[in-house]
């Protein structure tokens, strides 16, 4: 395989392994957040849903991450957890309250106490189960295979598609649901919603077996299970690899501030400023095409002017993004906002998750998913959605039954955020720089010592 050039099967099986994933995954992250806060009437759920699924996220991909370089598989876990991320996804068709009972295919399921913190509390425990399958697929070992197939040469276009698919994701999975969820008069079609993207997960898992091609990775069992469970937190390895671990601190940060208000964006437009209906669809339709738009014209140059050359412009969009979309409130100012907002945000997360891959040592793609997951994921999704619901009772707006609104100063401390990530950047293009001229002293060093003798 020329790695320079990827053949039509490889890219086929980035592009629809990875925008299934991401069907599944916007469920998990964006839609989740609105059912669970009609389903408990309650915003109390989704700091804690997040947090609980980061970790669970990042527990699955550390384990299984290392399982599969120990087996040398991947294909199966891809493959198979799909199918079963699939089967979980269809699971939460069965958490909706209609009348005092959790709706449950095709007979009510009545069920005594708090019939609204039993369902919000039910649907935390499925987005763990879901999370674990989805972990086991997508994080640990699809993000090992990209890494394994790709090089630093075809990443940054390859991590800009992998990039643009949470959006187009969104965008498919938000006409669904307001098809079958808000345009409903009078029972949310929750269940069919959950049924439909299960059953397409479900399918394409199915197709993964022929599609993928089979594996040609050689086992690592050079050390044992738990000492490939701790490898990527070892000091040594963390001295050998510093470009790596900054770019991973650096990702840390970026995250925490997307996670300020993304958790809480779709709730915000709908709930807060009253966006709703065909409007609400329009509006993060046409936020999240364009910025898909802009991303993917990004990544068409960006290796070569280089990577390191447009971290800091990317932040600084979404740290400008952030700005006005604490000031906007009509639909128009939410929609450029979002734009700008989400196009330094997803591009951005394309050129730091390519450096990562650029840095991470092919041999160990998958010892080193655990530790991605743990700076990307469990820290930001842990600190940076009660960093949004904490700055929310600033000016607070509450629901009808008293529970706390989302409201525009999560953007504002989002752009604050973004900001301390620009020092780290800048630190890590230094450090490389410095690593790079200090090579060939070394070598000549070397050779003039030879000489010598």
């Amino acid at each position: 395989m020329n790695k320079n050039k990827l053949s039509l099967r490889y890219w086929s099986s980035f592009i629809f392994a990875g925008l299934i994933g991401q069907f599944a995954w916007a469920v998990e992250n964006n839609f989740l957040n609105l059912f669970v806060v009609d389903a408990s009437h309650s915003t109390m759920f989704i700091p804690i849903m997040t947090a609980a699924s980061a970790a669970v996220a990042t527990l699955t991909t550390i384990f299984i991450g290392v399982l599969s370089d120990r087996l040398g598989k991947r294909k199966i876990f891809i493959s198979c957890g799909y199918i079963v991320w699939g089967i979980t996804i269809i699971a939460f068709a069965f958490i909706m309250p209609n009348n005092g009972e959790l709706s449950y295919f095709p007979i009510g399921l009545p069920i005594t106490g708090n019939v609204l913190v039993i369902s919000g509390t039910l649907i935390v425990i499925m987005d763990c189960v879901m999370t674990f399958f989805g972990s086991t697929s997508n994080d640990a070992c699809f993000n090992a295979y990209v890494t394994e197939k790709t090089n630093n040469q075809v990443r940054t276009k390859v991590e800009s598609v992998l990039s643009v698919l949470p959006l187009l994701a969104i965008i498919v999975t938000l006409f669904l649901q307001s098809t079958l969820v808000r345009s409903s008069e009078h029972k949310p079609y929750w269940d069919i919603f959950f049924f439909m993207l299960g059953g397409i997960t479900i399918v394409s898992g199915i197709i993964f077996i022929f599609l993928l091609p089979d594996d040609q990775i050689k086992p690592n069992k050079s050390q044992s299970y738990a000492q490939n469970l701790v490898h990527g937190f070892k000091p040594s390895v963390i001295k050998q690899n510093p470009i790596l671990y900054l770019s991973l601190v650096g990702f840390l940060i970026f995250n925490m501030a997307v996670q300020v208000f993304s958790p809480y964006l779709m709730v915000y437009i709908e709930k807060t400023l009253g966006i709703q209906n065909e409007q609400f669809t329009l509006t993060i339709g046409l936020i999240l095409g364009i910025a898909s738009v802009l991303t993917v014209g990004f990544g068409l140059f960006v290796d070569k002017i280089g990577k390191n050359k447009v971290m800091i412009p990317a932040i600084a969009v979404a740290i400008v993004g952030g700005i006005i979309m604490f000031f906007v409130t009509n639909q128009i100012g939410v929609i450029l906002g979002g734009i700008v907002l989400f196009s330094g945000h997803v591009c951005g997360t394309a050129v730091l998750g390519a450096k990562i891959r650029d840095c991470t040592p092919e041999s160990e793609a998958g010892l080193l998913q655990g530790v991605r997951m743990v700076f990307v994921i469990l820290i930001p999704m842990v600190t940076g959605p009660y960093i949004g619901q904490g700055v929310s009772y600033i000016d607070a707006r509450y629901y009808e039954d008293g529970s706390l609104l989302p409201n525009k100063f999560v953007f504002l401390f989002a752009s604050i955020v973004f900001l301390f990530a620009v020092p780290v950047i800048i630190y890590m293009i230094k450090k490389e720089k410095e690593l790079a001229t200090a090579k060939p002293v070394k070598k000549e060093i070397s050779t003039a010592k030879h000489e010598k003798k």
